[in-house]
């Protein structure tokens, strides 16, 4: 659990963005396999290679990507990115975005949901927030997928800048391994709850 998650404890809504973020950036994690994460990690920006006609899945919790790609040692997750974009685009795809799944409270039906969905360029998924230990949380985590005009934004204006943090994810779990738990949490991004206007969230909330 990172420095923001332990002081908010019981108190943690279930649903709220956490990340590391300055004035003008947030901070999301992908992973890719080293052909395609080693180049955007040098260049800023991601090779020919990324396929922009599919879904791209960013997340601003550390730990939840690290959840997903096994620490940086799942195939064709090897090379762990922490990619810096603009929060005026983040906030945009949020604004833009639907739910992943369908929700009665938010949606008038299925088939109103499905058409706000297929026409939505970017989703929404809310799934639990992870620990040091990777088990689930009692409070979600934000996971954005951007696809077709989302993509193409997130690839060519909202980007800032490009880290390859695959050294910091090996040190934290080698940590973590060795029954070092406070070792390896002084190591982790510090993410705080993102400040984020209610009406961008508000159908988004389940």
């Amino acid at each position: 659990m990172n420095e923001a998650n332990e002081q908010l404890g019981d108190a943690e809504p279930r649903f709220r963005i956490r990340a590391r973020y300055t004035d003008t950036t947030v901070t999301v994690y992908q992973a890719y396999r080293p052909g395609i994460g080693g180049p955007a990690a040098r260049s800023g920006r991601f090779p020919a290679a990324w396929k922009r006609d599919r879904m791209t899945w960013i997340k601003p919790s550390f730990l939840w990507m690290m959840y997903r790609c096994g620490w940086g040692t799942k195939e064709g997750q090897e090379t762990v990115l922490a990619v810096d974009i603009s929060r005026e685009g983040f906030e945009w795809a949020l604004r833009h975005a639907c739910l992943s799944h369908y929700v009665p409270a938010l949606h008038t039906d299925q088939a109103a949901w499905k058409r706000r969905l297929a026409q939505s360029p970017a989703r929404v998924q809310w799934d639990p927030e992870r620990d040091l230990h990777l088990n689930p949380l009692p409070y979600r985590s934000l996971q954005l997928g951007l696809a077709g005009q989302a993509a193409a934004r997130y690839a060519d204006e909202w980007i800032v800048g490009i880290e390859d943090v695959t050294p910091l994810a090996t040190e934290i779990h080698g940590l973590v391994r060795a029954g070092e738990p406070e070792r390896a949490r002084g190591l982790l991004p510090r993410e705080r709850p993102y400040p984020v206007a209610d009406e961008v969230l508000a159908h988004l909330r389940v």
